[in-house]
């Protein structure tokens, strides 16, 4: 089954439904929402003819323009390859190439950096702009039918970085995207037709998979005039049109949460944040539940199982007086209904409660593999298990509690960040001897990249300048410690742990 059906039914059945809002005011319902989806569909598979599952990506901020584009390419037959709108365009040109994309979807404010002649975009992708004359003549096409798409046929491909810091398309099926989505209502929230699905978050990400459910109930989509995370617009939206749901990084919660306190505003507007991508501490959601009540999820989840591993529903964050409260939670939940979940050790055999080894996981919802990488899939999946690389720990009574993640990965205010690929740009500076980047504690983006760097004579700011050029911002490091040699073990391995040590 197409995952796009939903909103073909959606526009049957619901067809005078307000569908998206741009801010607080309405843009389409549901019988237009479909109709311009069905001729973008048309315009993309068949003006441009492309076979099913050929790629098209999208690169650009929120806006109501990235939905449309994302349906019409899932009801077009074709592959969406959604990329973080935070990334370098160098970045963005790798996952073109590799991906094989034939057409870019992005806004005429990110269009400038792919318009350089001397610089074409790879394997002769094509680029449009949703807001140039091209996709607006598109909405004029002629009205094309969902296509068939078989479960297992490749629906989305999900760029997350592995361990080498190349990135990896995480090949998710509409298979895979239907059964996150029933998880999502049986698990984690039960949405009504007049809620308002918040895309404060990147739609590139989390918040765009949970956007299929908002469309299954014929809800409300609600792209903020920002365009991202704003509290006071948060807050105003809460108002007007009210009954708030949003999937948030940790991060944003803690912002909102201060500007709510601060501000003495009104909660009652907000009905649910989910939260995940990244640590929360006992005493921040502690401090959110005080502020807001019992609005909050939990979820724990990867790209490889999308937003579904496990969950720590409303119901038990919020009842306190409970005697295991502290416990449950500093867990990430239990297994969510769709999936199976496992703690073993470094041979695969399972551990025992309160054992610490790697989580692995099983289920419709786990991916089908990387895209053209038959080596990391091997790796990842193994005898019908997902190898998630994190470690964690299963109490007698199924909850999972994380301890370290065996990748090394920097979780900085919901988005990865990968050492070896910061520690790879650092190297090109012909003063860099030796460098190594870990994680450090931050109250405000949960953890932050702190670079140790063996050089000589180098300057701090030469080393942000180099960073700037080739990766996203969000990447660089937010300090430098030089040191006259990195810690090693005697295979000559750098030891992290000591650097964290270093750092604490």
């Amino acid at each position: 089954m197409n995952i796009a059906q939903l909103l073909a039914r959606a526009a049957r059945v619901f067809p005078d439904r307000p569908a998206i809002l741009h801010g607080d005011r309405k843009l389409h319902d549901y019988r237009e929402f479909g109709d311009r989806v069905a001729r973008l569909a048309h315009f993309l598979r068949d003006g441009h003819r492309l076979d099913a599952g050929e790629r098209i990506a999208i690169f650009m901020d929120n806006r109501p323009e990235y939905l449309e584009t994302l349906y019409a390419i899932l009801w077009a037959g074709l592959v969406a390859v959604p990329i973080n709108a935070k990334l370098h365009p160098r970045e963005v040109r790798y996952i073109l190439a590799d991906a094989q994309v034939r057409m870019l979807v992005t806004s005429s404010e990110r269009n400038g950096d792919f318009t350089d002649p001397a610089e074409p975009l790879p394997g002769g992708c094509t680029a449009i702009t949703c807001d140039g004359s091209e996709y607006l003549q598109a909405l004029t096409a002629p009205v094309r039918a969902p296509a068939d798409r078989l479960p297992d046929d490749v629906a989305w491909l999900f760029y997350t970085s592995g361990t080498t810091g190349q990135p990896k398309g995480v090949m998710l099926s509409h298979r895979n995207l239907m059964t996150m989505t029933s998880s999502y209502l049986s698990d984690v929230d039960a949405p009504r037709d007049h809620d308002a699905m918040v895309y404060a978050a990147p739609i590139s990400h989390g918040a765009g998979l949970y956007g299929f459910a908002c469309t299954l109930k014929a809800g409300l989509h609600l792209v903020p005039a920002s365009g991202g995370f704003d509290p006071d617009e948060l807050i105003a939206l809460a108002c007007s049109p009210g009954n708030l749901t949003m999937f948030a990084a940790p991060t944003m919660v803690k912002r909102l949460i201060r500007r709510i306190a601060d501000s003495d505003a009104s909660t009652a507007g907000f009905r649910t944040i989910i939260y995940g991508g990244g640590p929360m501490y006992l005493e921040d959601i502690r401090e959110a539940l005080e502020v807001m009540g019992p609005r909050f999820v939990q979820i724990y989840g990867q790209g490889e199982s999308p937003m579904t591993i496990t969950v720590l529903p409303r119901e038990l964050l919020a009842d306190r007086t409970h005697p295991d409260w502290a416990t449950m939670a500093a867990s990430v939940g239990f297994a969510q209904s769709q999936v199976e979940v496992r703690i073993v050790d470094d041979q695969g055999d399972s551990l025992g409660p309160g054992e610490v080894g790697e989580v692995l996981v099983r289920g419709d919802v786990v991916m089908l593999g990387y895209w053209q990488n038959r080596e990391a899939t091997a790796k990842a999946l193994r005898d019908g298990w997902l190898w998630t690389g994190d470690m964690g720990a299963l109490d007698s009574r199924g909850f999972l509690t994380l301890k370290d993640r065996s990748k090394d990965v920097i979780i900085s205010g919901g988005s990865n960040i990968y050492p070896r690929e910061v520690e790879e740009v650092l190297l090109k500076h012909p003063g860099v001897l030796e460098v190594s980047v870990v994680g450090r504690r931050d109250p405000e983006w949960g953890e932050v990249p702190v670079a140790f760097v063996v050089a000589e004579g180098v300057p701090p700011e030469s080393l942000d300048r180099l960073c700037l050029a080739e990766i996203a911002r969000f990447k660089r490091p937010r300090e430098y410690r030089f040191v006259q040699g990195l810690p090693k073990n005697n295979y000559g391995k750098v030891l992290k742990t000591e650097l964290r040590k270093m750092l604490e």
